[in-house]
């Protein structure tokens, strides 16, 4: 790896939150920020920090459920039964839950952390343009003309098969790779039991089969290794770049998410936005759009969002069980509200409505 001993480790953010700033920022058409505001506050100095005073949010309850009975193949017919049910209910009214004894190994996590804060530490330079982890660093929103597009963040986000690949041979990373291969692996199979079960809610015992989804494999799942540093910009400032993450549905069938203790993480309830207390030893999952699709909306995919922190850094792992772009989505049964479609047309719908209007618009393009 080339020496980059001198340079800082934290991306350009600012660079881009001030250059956004002159060109306007805002595009929501002159409507109010669901957050109060006061006034237009200018961007702080390197120096400089400013306190932020927002709205509060109220902190929700996701369900958390004890998916020991799935994960480890113990307990009796009647307690899979309520634990499918739990999570299917879930699904259906919060897009999100909470699950324990899911088989993802606390101290395997806490070592892919201590991996993670080491990898997010290397000087900048080395993260953007060292090849690491197969060249798969990102930083910021490069798409974004408006503080409302901006996320104040930056990720490794690894397809599953790049993991063993010539491109993350590094031998300064060869720890980090071997962890982030087995949070994967065990991640990935917490994720293709959850599909499974939630298929045979709908369809069945059995129906699904082990390969529900179709399609979905190392060469099509993502790992994404998150940290949203310390934001210093105020909230109060109308044009406001206070998302680590912007407001999204995630385009997949089903997400695992294992995040830290400083929390973040709101979803939308109702009409509301609420927030996510994290807990200790639990893994965030929620649907995708692909699991609505193809569940006729019984599953609800749940825009979503990562609130910064003025001064402490987050971190977070997420695993997206994707399948082939060639994968026809189908649905668990006629008449569907969607017409056919793969997930490669998805994606490329999704790529061209953000760079024409800078927002997603999603399954609502495939509506019958």
């Amino acid at each position: 790896m080339p020496a980059f001993a001198e340079s800082a480790a934290e991306p350009p953010l600012a660079d881009s939150y001030r250059a956004l700033l002159r060109l306007g920022g805002n595009d929501d058409g002159g409507r109010q920020d669901e957050r109060a505001r006061t006034k237009v506050t200018p961007p702080p100095q390197d120096d400089e920090v400013i306190i932020t005073t927002t709205q509060p949010v109220s902190e929700c309850e996701l369900p958390l459920i004890d998916v020991g009975c799935l994960t480890a193949a113990a307990g009796g017919a009647e307690e899979r039964a309520a634990c499918v049910a739990a999570i299917a209910t879930a699904a259906a009214e919060w897009g999100f839950f909470q699950v324990v004894n899911h088989g993802v190994r606390q101290e395997l996590l806490e070592e892919m952390r201590r991996e993670q804060t080491r990898l997010f530490r290397l000087p900048f330079e080395a993260k953007a343009s060292a090849g690491l982890l197969n060249d798969s660093y990102r930083w910021g929103t490069p798409t974004a003309t408006s503080l409302r597009q901006l996320s104040w963040s930056e990720a490794f986000h690894l397809p599953l098969a790049g993991i063993s690949g010539k491109g993350c041979n590094n031998s300064d990373l060869t720890t980090l790779r071997d962890v982030t291969r087995e949070v994967a692996e065990e991640m990935s199979r917490l994720a293709k039991t959850l599909t499974r079960v939630l298929a045979e809610r709908l369809l069945g015992p059995g129906a699904a089969g082990d390969g529900f989804p179709d399609g979905c494999d190392d060469t099509t799942c993502f790992l994404r290794l998150n940290r949203y540093p310390p934001c210093p910009f105020s909230s109060a400032a109308a044009d406001a770049a206070d998302f680590g993450l912007v407001p999204h549905t995630d385009s997949d069938f089903l997400t695992v998410l294992c995040q830290d203790h400083v929390g973040g993480l709101q979803l939308m309830k109702g009409s509301s936005w609420v927030a996510v207390r994290p807990i200790p030893g639990a893994l965030i999952v929620n649907i995708g759009d692909l699991f609505q699709a193809w569940s006729n909306n019984r599953y609800k995919s749940v825009e979503h969002k990562v609130m910064t922190n003025a001064t402490t850094e987050r971190y977070s792992v997420a695993f997206f069980l994707c399948p082939s772009y060639d994968s026809p989505i189908g649905t668990c049964r006629e008449p569907s509200p969607y017409r056919a479609f793969t997930f490669g047309e998805y994606r490329r719908r999704v790529q061209e409505d953000v760079k024409k209007t800078g927002k997603k618009i999603g399954l609502r393009n495939f509506l019958v």
